[in-house]
Formats: structure tokens, sequence, C-alpha cells
């Protein structure tokens, strides 16, 4: 919505600064040196063309996210119409009120955001039939270990060292997937271990490397309810079932005052 009303203000102005009259020959200059379309590259620009490119560059980046948003959500924008109102605008020939554009703009958020819950939804759902029926022909399998609280998980390489506790903090190598292979977040990728206090992740987290030594690699797989639920937070949508392989490099004992030692 703000998005949407700073869009619609920009163009406004744009609209208000083509309809200004010129009221020198100094301001007729100006305006015929700062509306000839700049050529070359952006080096090439003066600082009054930059600025003119950056905000129509802005516009034409919100424009370009929202279409693909609403691509997304089977609500194509209608270009055409959006050329029409953008020059429009700048020729302050509106076909509606600057209040009737805001409200047809309110209403198309709305649409937007009912499309955008009811898809959330359904994916909502089918994440958890599809996780239900994952976990079920998931336990079967040889070396899968299920936990009261549904946690699966296999050893991979046993270690030797220290468990930790849950107030205890980890140091740890991990590589996180979707049922579908989805890679959504890996610190092999960043070729950096994280560390962390066990109880200040998600729950299937907490309890699985608990069940680690120093030096071991578990793949977990993780139910939604031991996840995030029904929070969807990047890639991970609501209700998804997740798989961890995690590498327990380092156990870091807190002290009594709560630090790590």
């Amino acid at each position: 919505m703000q998005k949407s009303l700073v869009a619609l203000s920009t163009l406004a102005a744009l609209g208000l600064f083509a309809c200004q009259p010129n009221t020198s020959d100094e301001a007729t200059t100006t305006t015929t040196e700062t509306t000839q379309a700049p050529s070359g590259s952006g080096e090439s620009m003066t600082d009054a063309q930059k600025q003119a490119y950056a905000m129509g560059a802005s516009m034409g980046l919100f424009v370009n996210n929202r279409a693909q948003q609403q691509e997304q959500l089977g609500l194509p924008l209608d270009q055409a119409a959006l050329k029409e109102g953008f020059n429009d605008g700048l020729n302050d020939s509106l076909k509606f009120t600057q209040q009737e554009i805001q409200e047809i703009a309110q209403q198309g958020e709305q649409v937007l955001r009912a499309k955008q819950q009811e898809m959330a939804e359904a994916a909502a759902a089918k994440n958890i039939e599809a996780g239900e029926a994952y976990l079920a022909e998931n336990a079967k399998r040889d070396g899968v270990i299920v936990t009261e609280s549904g946690l699966q998980y296999e050893v991979l390489e046993e270690g030797e060292g220290e468990s930790p506790s849950a107030e205890d903090e980890v140091k740890v190598h991990y590589r996180g997937t979707l049922l579908d292979g989805t890679e959504f977040d890996s610190s092999y990728a960043r070729n950096e271990p994280a560390q962390f206090p066990l109880n200040r992740v998600i729950p299937g987290w907490t309890e699985g490397v608990q069940l680690m030594k120093e030096g071991a690699k578990y793949r977990f797989h993780i139910p939604s309810e031991l996840a995030y639920g029904e929070r969807a937070t990047g890639s991970i949508t609501p209700n998804s079932t997740l798989i961890f392989d995690v590498e327990l490099l380092e156990v870091i004992p807190v002290n009594a005052e709560g630090a790590a030692e």
C-alpha cells in the first residue's frame, strides 16, 4: 500500500512539474536542457539528468516488481493502461480525480492481499499433506530413528566428543533443504560455521543437536511443528517440513552468568 501511494505521489509530482508554466527565457532554456533524452552511458549525463533518470528508474523497478508479483498471483498487470495512466499523469489529463485514484489504488492492494492470503492458505494445506506423506515413508527407511516428538534423524557419521545441553552454545556446519531439494540456507555455502545458543533455534534443532557428539554428522527430517510452523521465512512457506544436514564442530559450555566460556 505505502509503495503504491509513493509511486502515485511521484507520478503526481511529475505531472505537476511537467505542467508548470515557463516564466522566463532562463526557465525555457532549463526545461529544454533537462527534457532532452540523455544519450550514451550514465557517465555522460548531467547531475539533473541523473536525478531524473534515477526517479524514472525507481518507478520502473517498482512497477516491474509489482508486475512480476501480480503475474505469480494470476493477476496480470495491464501495461497499456499503466502507460496511459503514466502519460496522463505527466500531461495533467487524468481520467479520475486524485482522490479516486487513491481509492482505486487501495482497492487494488486489497485484491492483491486477498489473493496472497488465499494462495498462502492453499500452500500451507499442501505443505501439511506433503510433509505427512514424506515423513510416513521416510520413517520406514533403514537407519531412520523417530523420536517421541516426531523428529526423524539419521546418523551419517558418529562423533566422539561432548554432547551439548540446550543451554550450551554450539558451532556447526549445516545445510537446509525443502522436500523438493531446494537449498534455503547453508553455512557451507558461506564457508563459515554458525555459532548460536541451542535453545534459541527451532525446536527440531534444539532436540536433535543434543543427540549429537562433537564431530558427528546427522541428517534431521523436521516436521513443520518442530520447525517454523505456520510462519513463512524466505523460501520456507508455512507448514513446511525441513531437512537439515548438521555437523557438530564444537560444544561451547555456558557459565553460571550465561556467557559462553
